[in-house]
């Protein structure tokens, strides 16, 4: 029900983990993410550890899903002076197409311990259902 649209994601991710490069608005790193089906709704949950609620966007625009999260540094006093930093900062991003069967109407969110859990609805038209068959009443004479 879910496809990739960047076959080339996880190589740019490795690469920007290697140079230490941070995402931004025009080229935001990649967001890992599991998706599975839980009855008749698709879970997607996305890390994002250290991101506020407020900073995070989820938009659908027809079958495109985007959550797109902006991780800050943290302000720090005159005095401090940084050893190690190896928390990645910048722009997160990821897209994923949604089926037809997903009621894009439907989605919830929720964000709690740096995981946002999208939940996605299967459409009422694609779940499986029974057709009754009807009695005819036998050949008519068209009369006319």
């Amino acid at each position: 029900m879910l496809m990739r649209t960047d076959p080339f994601r996880e190589l740019d991710r490795l690469t920007q983990q290697m140079l230490g490069t941070t995402g931004t608005w025009s080229r935001p790193s990649a967001v890992p993410m599991d998706a599975y089906r839980e009855g008749d709704v698709y879970v997607i949950a996305l890390d994002l550890p250290g991101v506020s609620p407020d900073a995070i966007d989820i938009d659908v625009e027809r079958n495109m899903l985007t959550v797109k999260a902006e991780r800050r540094p943290v302000a720090k006093a005159d005095d401090v002076q940084m050893e190690l930093s190896e928390r990645p900062l910048g722009v997160f991003s990821r897209q994923l197409m949604l089926a037809d069967t997903l009621d894009t109407e439907k989605i919830t969110a929720d964000y709690e311990a740096g995981v946002l859990t999208l939940r996605i609805p299967i459409a009422e038209r694609a779940k499986p259902r029974k057709i009754s068959i009807g009695r005819g009443e036998g050949p008519r004479q068209i009369s006319g």
